[in-house]
This record gives structure tokens, sequence and C-alpha cells, in this order.
């Protein structure tokens, strides 16, 4: 099931960005299989818990030390079978152990090679560690987040790791798959977090080469600058959130209020602002959210309230689209986006790759009687980690 239903997909297990692109892919129906190290490092996460790792969904597992020259062949071995290969490790990582695109490459020149770095390949930075923080920070984006007159709010890591790294990744890769099948031949995809972040601030680069988006943090239409484009406070220390920019979505929010919208002058007009802002402030604190929810919610007021991860899935909205799913008591996000004649396929829980599933993992992409004898090679093979071969 899935448009991706014939895309075969190597997955060298890392953190945040990589294994969120897997999980896109792997949810659009792609054969994914994650070739997991001999120690689970998934943010610390033990073994027992492998059913919360949700970025480990939908795929099938091995586990390889690939300091063992004979994991490396295998891994060559699924290469000549696998339209694309993703790894998430610093420049040069893969070449030092002998996974380098060159060597895929050689072995399957249709291959995609999708890396994903934070800095880019290259670049005086390019060796240097890093996190979303830093990532979002150089290319300008943490500094235009925040409200006036405080420092930059940090976000959740989905501005860099997961935008502009793993929806890249995903974006990249998949174009690359798709020149494939005219020019017979694979590429590289050079996906950098920084470079990702940047491209999803281009409309505000433009905004600012023109004058119409000011530097000074907080002080514009979308970053909290305008009293319509805010969140509040309710009676009940909930919150909710207003964006009605067009003027007749503003007018129907003052008027759904009780105000007369030409009582507050046009709303594009600064000098008007920080009276509209007491009104606002003071008018939805003096209800509580449900309230406001039951007054401006599915109205053109532009309103919804501000809901926490374990409110979200309860909202009519999402239930009417099946927005979340449960599997196996835990609520997670249903594959996106969806399509009409190839419809994604449900979620398999997250698995850790044991030796025990070896055989297994490897059936869609190799002989049975091939998956035994590389088994057998690889427990018999010399190893820095002898005792962890798989």
């Amino acid at each position: 099931m899935g448009p991706l239903a014939n895309l075969k997909i190597i997955e060298l297990a890392g953190i945040g960005p990589t294994p969120m692109a897997g999980t896109v892919l792997a949810g659009m129906g792609a054969t994914v299989l994650r070739v997991d190290r001999t120690v689970v490092a998934d943010l610390g996460t033990p073994k027992g818990d492998i059913q919360y790792q949700l970025l480990r969904r939908s795929r099938d597992n091995i586990q390889l030390d690939l300091k063992n020259p004979k994991a490396v062949e295998l891994v060559l071995r699924l290469v000549k079978s696998a339209d694309v290969l993703i790894e998430g490790f610093r420049p040069g990582v893969t070449e030092r152990l002998g996974l380098g695109p060159d060597v895929c490459l050689q072995r399957n020149p249709r291959l995609v090679y999708g890396r994903m770095t934070g800095w880019g390949q290259d670049g005086p930075l390019a060796q240097s560690a890093g996190h979303d923080i830093n990532y979002i920070s150089i290319g300008g984006v943490l500094d235009a987040i925040g409200r006036a007159g405080q420092p930059p709010t940090v976000p959740l890591a989905l501005m860099g790791d997961m935008a502009g790294g793993a929806m890249f990744m995903v974006a990249g890769v998949l174009a690359a798959v798709h020149e494939s099948y005219s020019s017979g031949l694979g590429q590289v995809v050079d996906a950098c977090i920084v470079e990702g972040a940047i491209n999803l601030s281009t409309s505000f680069y433009g905004a600012i080469a023109s004058g119409r988006w000011s530097l000074e943090r907080g002080t514009n239409i979308l970053d909290s600058g305008a009293p319509f484009y805010d969140v509040y406070q309710c009676q009940d220390d909930k919150w909710i959130s207003i964006g009605p920019i067009e003027k007749r979505f503003h007018n129907e929010l003052l008027q759904r209020l009780g105000f007369e919208p030409q009582e507050f002058g046009h709303h594009m007009d600064r000098s008007n602002w920080p009276r509209l802002r007491e009104v606002f402030a003071a008018t939805f604190k003096t209800q509580p959210r449900d309230a406001w929810c039951a007054l401006l919610e599915g109205t053109d007021a532009c309103f919804a309230p501000v809901l926490n991860m374990c409110e979200a899935p309860q909202h009519p909205q999402l239930k009417a689209r099946g927005s979340f799913i449960e599997i196996d008591g835990i609520v997670q996000p249903t594959p996106a986006p969806r399509f009409s004649r190839t419809p994604n396929p449900i979620p398999r829980v997250p698995e850790v790759a044991t030796p025990d599933n070896f055989v297994s993992a490897l059936a869609k992409w190799l002989p049975e009687a091939e998956i035994k004898d590389w088994l057998a090679a690889l427990l018999n093979s010399d190893s820095d980690h002898p005792e962890h071969p798989l």
C-alpha cells in the first residue's frame, strides 16, 4: 500500500532528521530497512521502551557492527537491491566505514544516496558538532522568533531537524529517484539542515529586501507584533490564538466579540495596535477557553484554541480526519499526506533489531538461503567486537 510501495530504502540508523525522513518515506509505503548499530542509542531510550520510539515505526531492522568487514559487505549487497540509501553521519564517516557514495554507486549506479548533515558536506563548520538550535541560529531563523524586547525564543526541534532537515531530505531523495527513471543513473543528495531552514524562510528574506519586514523581533505582523496575530490568556489560564490578517476576517472577529470595527480604525495602522491589544487581552480574560471556542471556532474569525499534545488528538477536527491513530495503546500522528488511489499503510509498531529477527527483516531483500549464509558468515567472522557481530 502507499504510493512508494515499490521503493526500497536502506536507512543507516541515526537520530533526529534521518529517522524522521525514514518514517515519512515508510509512512508512504516504502520498504525501509533500518541498519542499527550494535547498541541502541536513540536519545538514551532503553530497549525495553522501543514501542515509544515512534521514529522507528513501519520498518524492519537489522543490527550490525559496521566495523566488521563482513557487515559492511552485507550492506553493500543490499545496496544492489536498493533504490535509496539515507545516512546522517558527519561528512566522511561512511567513507571511512567503506559505505561512501562512490563505493555504493559503483555497486548500484541507479542508487540515490541521501546525506543529512547540519552544516553541510563542506565548509569550515562541516566537521563540527551541532544541534537544531545551532543550525537555525546561523541562517537567521532563531533571531526572528520571539517577542519584542525579549531574547530569541527557542522553538521545538521542528524548524531545523524535522522541517529543514528531514522534509528536504525526503523531497530531494524523491526528486532524484524521479530523475533516475529517465537517466538510469543515481546521484548524491546533499541535505543540509541549515540550508533547509533558510529555504523555509524564503518569503521573509523577500519581505526584508522590500522593507516590509523589520529585523526587530516581535514587531511585525506574523511574529506577535500585531495584536490580531497572537495568543491570549483566558479566564481559566488556558490560551487561544487569533490570526485575522484580512480586513473582513478582522471585522468578523470584532463583531463576534461585540465591538463595531470602526471603533478601532484600520487594523493595519500600527498606531491603533496598542489599544487593540489591550482590548483583546481584557476581553479574552473574561471567559474560559471553552466559551471562546463555542463562540468563535468554525467561523471566519481565524480562531483556534492552543491545545497541548495530549488535548490535540481529542479535537473534533482532528478526530474527524483521523489525524491521529492509536497503535498498541500509543497515540501517534497518522502518516501524511493522504493519497486518493494509493492510501498509506497503517503504521507498524517500532521493532528492536535482534539476531532473532535478522532473517525475517531481510526477507524482502534477499533469498532465504542467502540470508542464512550471511547470518552464518557474520557469526563466524572476526570483528572489533566479537561478542556483538550482529
